[in-house]
């Protein structure tokens, strides 16, 4: 059996003596792990960094057996971020995130496309953070669990009638208008109005989104799976919190 895709690389592992088990997020099969043989080599390794693209097939006895790929890089990102630290820390967090979160052999197409283009990105250390935010949002809606954030939970008014949005309730997940919420604003989880389109964000702005995100990440994805967000998440948002000081 085989077929064939591109895809990103998110990990790889050892594999006995010179393979390697690479994990990787692919547009029509989701997330996958198969064999690359002689995968610990110094012509593969630095092939098969995280955030690399390569078009890959995958061969193997039938649906449910490991498999093996073959690859062909197609667009080596890792090496490009090595220069800016907080980038590639970004880099390493979206991958193990993804590893920790998506189902394996689960379709995600939407998420693919974003992710990619959040990749490629990252090289302009201006946008990226804005973006990353919104991937993370973007992220929870292909998991199942979407905020709802262009109407308020308390009074039902709408974003594009004119609600003026400014929380996040951490128990449903939807926004709250600012007149509802100040008088719970300890409660609650501040909106920063990038995420539904308002303004150009700042940088504690940026901060405060990843900080949200990450606790719907947290509590509605890896709470329920008896999973922690990955370190490489924690050490990215404290150092982007270094980054907002500057």
């Amino acid at each position: 059996m085989e077929w064939t895709d591109e895809a990103i690389i998110l990990g790889t592992r050892p594999h006995g003596e010179n393979h390697a088990m690479v994990e990787v997020f692919t547009p029509s099969a989701g997330r996958c792990v198969a064999m690359v043989h002689g995968g610990q080599s110094r012509t593969k390794q630095p092939v098969l960094q995280p955030g690399n693209g390569v078009a890959l097939i995958w061969r193997g006895r039938g649906e449910d057996s490991v498999g093996h790929f073959i690859f062909e890089l197609t667009q080596a990102r890792a090496a490009k971020l090595m220069h800016d630290r907080l980038s590639l820390m970004a880099l390493q967090s979206l991958c193990q995130t993804l590893s920790v979160s998506l189902s394996e052999k689960q379709a995600e197409p939407r998420l693919y496309e974003a992710t990619k283009v959040l990749l490629d990105l990252m090289e302009d250390g201006e946008v990226w953070p804005i973006i990353y935010a919104k991937w993370e949002v973007g992220l929870l809606a292909a998991l199942g669990a979407g905020l709802q954030l262009d109407r308020c939970a308390a009074t039902g008014q709408r974003l594009e009638e004119g609600a003026a949005l400014g929380f996040v309730s951490p128990k449903s997940a939807s926004a709250v208008c600012v007149e509802a919420g100040l008088p719970y604003k300890d409660r609650l989880l501040p909106l920063p109005p990038f995420l539904i389109d308002q303004g150009e964000p700042t940088k504690p702005e940026i901060c405060a989104a990843l900080k949200m995100t990450g606790y719907f990440l947290q509590t509605r994805i890896f709470d329920p799976a008896s999973k922690n967000l990955p370190e490489a998440r924690n050490v990215f948002l404290t150092r982007l919190k270094n980054w907002a000081q500057r």
